[in-house]
């Protein structure tokens, strides 16, 4: 924790403050939620995207190391001295890993020791299973040399599978957004065009109920309920007025675009990456637009 999250968080429980005080039966109400939810957690979001661009840059800048470190072995130095000479090299992100590498062989620690120091430090699969098969290699005999270059081929190979699976599903990651604004597109018509003409615009305001004296717009269409609005002058009677809420129209069409939304982009993230975790910052994006755009439309009908 930070003070730039610390900041976010009380900026976002501020928001919070203001719409409940000042926007709590107005349009603004539900969106302004989402906005200061997204402020508060935006911090940890840009957070995630910074990690995983690191990880990125790592597995890129790897095999450069790699490739630096076997042609010093083949130049007659020792495997310490090689890595001390090559940790002079700017490798980005990774530098701080190979000089943190260095150090360790300058103080004596052994060679394997450090390498899985330097792999676990990173965080990184790729390059845990590259060192793990290099220090088994080097156990079994083999020569280090071969081993490396081998381990750098397979890591280039690696990146280069999922750079071409990820430019062959662009087109599809760039359709799935396009289905998924168009659903809300949809979504929206059919709540503030098609449902109003066919209950013909005839609703009626029925009286507050026991708990807490919240007011439902009932529809002229079989008892249906629209919207409720939620009670917070008790605990009770908030849950059972957004247990209600759950089961209004409002509610069911603003819980299918989140229910969407993630499942949207779960799926994107597991065609573009190969990854179920990282489809959760699609599904982020698609939750916090479906929520902002759906609440609005509904509260345009207030």
């Amino acid at each position: 924790m930070k003070i730039r999250h610390s900041l976010a968080i009380i900026i976002g429980i501020l928001i919070l403050l203001v719409d409940f005080f000042y926007f709590t039966n107005t349009a603004w109400f539900v969106p302004l939620i989402v906005v200061a939810v997204t402020i508060a957690w935006f911090q940890f979001w840009i957070d995630f995207f910074i990690g995983r661009a690191r990880q990125k840059e790592l597995e890129t800048r790897f095999p450069d190391f790699v490739r630096n470190l076997v042609g010093a072995i083949k130049s007659g130095m020792p495997l310490g001295e090689a890595i001390e000479h090559v940790a002079k090299t700017d490798y980005g992100t990774l530098s701080y890993y190979v000089k943190r590498l260095s150090n360790q062989i300058s103080w004596g620690i052994p060679a394997y020791k450090a390498f899985v120091s330097f792999a676990n430090a990173t965080k990184n699969s790729v390059i845990q299973r590259a060192i793990s098969t290099v220090i088994e290699a080097e156990r079994a005999g083999g020569n280090i040399e071969d081993v490396l270059e081998t381990v750098t081929e397979s890591v280039i190979n690696i990146k280069n599978m999922r750079e071409a699976r990820k430019a062959a599903v662009h087109g599809q990651v760039i359709q799935s957004y396009i289905i998924f604004f168009v659903f809300l597109a949809v979504m929206i018509i059919i709540q503030n065009f098609l449902i109003p003409y066919m209950l013909g615009m005839e609703e009626e305001v029925l009286p507050g109920l026991e708990v807490g004296g919240m007011g439902l717009v009932r529809t002229g269409l079989g008892g249906i309920v629209r919207t409720v609005s939620i009670d917070f002058s008790s605990f009770p009677a908030l849950v059972f007025s957004f247990q209600r809420w759950l089961v209004s129209l409002n509610g069911i069409f603003l819980m299918l675009a989140l229910i969407e939304g993630f499942f949207a982009g779960i799926v994107i993230g597991k065609l573009a990456e190969g990854e179920l975790r990282a489809g959760l910052k699609h599904s982020l994006i698609l939750m916090t637009i479906a929520f902002f755009v759906i609440s609005l439309s509904q509260g345009m009908l207030l």
